[in-house]
């Protein structure tokens, strides 16, 4: 469509709707690929807080179902993360018929950028500031204080330092 076309609102809302449903089909199909792993998932994203824990120390789950619904919640967030290539250019399609050629040409650089960015960001928290916030965290535990982090508790707050308000969702 050309910048000069014009199409009703309810048009515009049927395309929105198309692009969030194969957004939401892509999480759907990637965490169904990855639920069977949500255990090993768990494994991967507490290693930087078991690592810094004392020796024999584990983290505790003080809700019921915390530990059905913890590995859960994290392999949606997971499906989410690895999902953002197809979010970012379902975005793309719907924004790309109201801009001009020239507008379109710097989107491809915006759009490989910002996932780089995306991914890089999150590897810099894993591997660079979650190991060092959690080495604070468990070396300045006062004197007679056990540190038994809830792991329900530990991935909201790694979802609140990572995603910010997202990791509210």
């Amino acid at each position: 469509m050309a910048v000069n076309d014009t199409q009703p609102l309810i048009s515009h809302l049927i395309e929105l709707r198309k692009r969030l449903m194969y957004s939401l089909v892509s999480v759907l199909v990637v965490f169904l690929a990855l639920v069977y792993f949500s255990n090993d998932i768990y494994q991967l994203i507490s290693a930087p807080l078991l690592d810094k824990l004392p020796q024999g120390s584990n983290m505790s789950a003080t809700d019921v179902a915390s530990t059905f619904l913890t590995p859960i919640k994290l392999t949606i967030m997971v499906s989410v993360f690895a999902s953002v290539p197809v979010i970012l250019y379902q975005v793309w399609a719907f924004i790309a018929p109201a801009l001009y050629k020239h507008e379109r040409r710097l989107m491809l650089p915006l759009l490989v950028s910002s996932t780089v960015l995306f991914y890089l960001g999150m590897a810099f928290a894993y591997f660079v500031v979650f190991p060092l916030a959690f080495g604070f965290f468990v070396n300045t535990t006062p004197e007679g204080v056990n540190f038994i982090p809830d792991i329900s508790k530990y991935f909201k707050f790694r979802n609140d330092a990572v995603y910010g308000v997202w990791g509210r969702i």
